[in-house]
């Protein structure tokens, strides 16, 4: 086998299976892939909260934002979100003291997964569907339309309901293609 055919052949089942990275059972539910910490890592926010009310010390979590590679590299290039982006949030527990660091928190257990997923054959509302998947499970069941999330995302969101804004590797991109939108201040 030759060079060139051995990184073809890589190129397609990389390409092969991120094409998968939303699918669906057959009653709609979300199936969370097995290599989604191995996407594209877009951000980590620690103790995010959207209004004063969260804001308490008992939400001490880190964020880690991943998104399907063909997606990213979508976004890079136009400004927007293709159709069959999957934005996955990993809520993560965070502890002080852990081994030899005496200052800082460290990231530790799962206490959620959510999935923003853009696909206008299966959306809830705007072409965005958010899926909530329960720790130890791998599928999560569609949010209604009148969730939370929807209002905050199209309200706040800098570009196509996502938060942009957070992630540094894209918003020059969105601001390059004139898709960027200054928010909450």
């Amino acid at each position: 086998m030759g060079k060139s055919f051995s990184f073809a052949l890589l190129t397609f089942v990389g390409l092969a299976a991120d094409a998968f990275a939303q699918q669906y059972t057959k009653d709609g539910e979300f199936l969370l892939p097995k290599d989604y910490r191995e996407w594209v890592f877009l951000s980590s926010g620690y103790a995010t909260a959207y209004s004063a009310a969260n804001g308490s010390n008992s939400n001490m979590l880190f964020h880690n934002v991943f998104v399907n590679p063909s997606a990213y590299r979508s976004f890079q290039k136009t400004g927007t979100w293709p159709d069959k982006t999957v934005i996955l949030l990993e809520l993560r527990k965070s502890e002080a003291n852990v081994s030899i660091d005496k200052q800082g928190r460290v990231q530790t257990d799962v206490t959620a997964v959510e999935a923003h997923v853009k696909d206008s054959k299966a959306s809830t509302k705007g072409g965005w569907s958010f899926y909530g998947v329960p720790i130890g499970s791998d599928r999560g069941k569609k949010f209604p339309a009148d969730a939370n999330c929807f209002t905050c995302h199209e309200q706040n969101g800098s570009t196509d309901s996502t938060f942009v804004q957070f992630y540094p590797t894209l918003i020059q991109a969105a601001k390059q293609h004139s898709n960027y939108k200054e928010t909450g201040h």
